[in-house]
């Protein structure tokens, strides 16, 4: 009887034989089948960097190590490069390498381990307060065009304190800054944060606050991820600017703040407005202003000279009537003349035609009719200029009873006091011993107030 299995004698020979490709080929099929992607965690050793791109590494606990391979592409989009010893926590495929028959994992994302709980706590804690409607754009408050002081809620130590101080100072040295010191950092950070929110919110020393903090990693940022910050910032009365870490990286603040800045630097520049800019806004509103109220100044000025030019004195305006009156009168002779030759040249036509006809009586009843109209001619032409000067007369009686001077004529008189030649208008704007002078129709007569007494 044949012994089997012992390595000492020959057994029956095999049914089928594996070649080492086919195996490994056949042992790579059953994991890659039988494992989905997984999360792993342990520490990297033995890191390796060739020129392709590709990292290899092993992954150990405390019991056992295997062997890892992160190829170019996926190295390039991690957010931390991997280095000797650092724990991480990362998503792989087991699966086998042919070529050497080494069993490894494919590592298809990668991550500090710590940062992983940090990620996942920071998602549900984020879809929590979404839900409870805190991060409403209904909610947000636009901060002050115009701020009278701006708190700063920061570390008093660190790099964003100075950069937020130096840009309020560029941009509006006029606004005072008041620094609201808390550690952004470390055990008890996101309660300090969030007592420094409710303290500024109860002084109402401000009326807008920054918080803010230079960028690190999640974990050093995790101050700003806390739910009793988050809170404090949605209760507090003033509005808030939250710039935390770099452009990349977002906070549960961010979400919860009125404003969010990818810096510290911007969220200064977000709180304040620009004193050149305005500097130059208000030199163009001044300069504008200017050319209205000379473009106005110019009009009126102009309205003034057109009513100036229409205003007649009244020794003008009865200048110009005399004038007036004298060519109507003027005009009126050379009528009368005019008419007094026809009549005369048609007299002396008629003449002609009766004396041509010779007849006595014909011509001594037309001499006598030519002698008659010859009289009512002379009295129509004594009436008409007589008519011509009783208008005139009557327009300079009108212009005259119009006229200043005739109501001091009639016996008024105007008095003025003698010092400044105001008018007086009332007894009782006088004074005793006070001078004053009378002006009649033909001169002043300058006196001193004795007394008063009414009419």
């Amino acid at each position: 009887m044949t012994r089997q299995g012992d390595g000492t004698e020959p057994g029956p020979a095999p049914a089928e034989i594996y070649s080492i490709s086919r195996l490994n080929r056949e042992v790579k099929s059953l994991l890659d089948a039988s494992f989905p992607l997984i999360w792993v965690e342990g520490e990297i050793s033995n890191l390796a960097r060739p020129s392709s791109g590709h990292l290899y590494f092993s992954l150990k606990d405390g019991g056992a190590q295997v062997r890892c391979a992160l190829f170019r592409g996926q190295a390039r989009a991690l957010r931390a490069q991997p280095r000797e010893g650092m724990q991480v926590l990362a998503r792989a495929r087991a699966t086998l390498y042919e070529g050497r028959g080494e069993f490894q994992l494919v590592i298809h994302y990668l991550e500090e381990a710590g940062e992983g709980a940090l990620r996942r706590a920071f998602e549900a804690l984020k879809a929590k307060l979404a839900a409870e409607g805190l991060f409403d754009e209904q909610l947000k408050r636009p901060p002050p065009l115009w701020p009278r002081r701006i708190g700063v809620i920061t570390s008093p130590t660190g790099a964003a304190v100075r950069d937020v101080v130096t840009t309020l100072r560029r941009r509006c040295p006029a606004v005072p800054v008041l620094i609201y010191p808390v550690p952004v950092q470390g055990a008890g950070a996101g309660e300090r944060i969030a007592a420094a929110l409710r303290l500024a919110s109860e002084r109402a020393e401000c009326d807008c606050l920054i918080l803010a903090r230079g960028g690190g990693s999640l974990e050093d940022l995790w101050a700003f991820n806390e739910e009793v910050v988050a809170r404090a910032i949605r209760d507090c009365a003033i509005p808030v600017i939250c710039g935390v870490g770099h452009e990349i990286d977002f906070t549960i603040a961010d979400l919860a703040a009125d404003r969010r800045a990818p810096t510290p630097t911007a969220a200064a520049e977000l709180a304040t407005p620009d004193s050149a800019e305005l500097a130059e806004r208000l030199a163009a509103y001044g300069q504008r202003l200017r050319r209205l109220v000379a473009n106005r100044l110019t009009d009126r000025f102009q309205r003034v000279d057109w009513v100036a030019g229409r205003l007649v004195h009244p020794s003008r305006r009865l200048a110009d009537m005399d004038r007036r009156v004298a060519e109507l009168a003027r005009r009126l002779r050379l009528a009368a003349a005019a008419h007094r030759g026809r009549l005369h040249s048609a007299v002396l036509r008629a003449e002609g035609r009766l004396s041509a006809r010779a007849p006595a009586a014909r011509l001594a009843a037309v001499r006598t009719r030519s002698a008659h109209a010859g009289r009512a001619l002379r009295r129509a032409m004594a009436l008409v200029i007589e008519r011509g000067h009783a208008r005139a007369r009557a327009a300079g009686q009108r212009l005259t009873s119009v006229s200043p001077l005739a109501t001091l004529e009639r016996g008024y008189a105007i008095v003025q006091r003698a010092d400044d030649g105001s008018v007086v208008r009332s007894a009782a704007a006088l004074k005793p011993g006070e001078r004053t002078a009378t002006r009649l129709a033909d001169g002043v007569v300058d006196s001193r107030v004795e007394g008063t007494r009414r009419s």
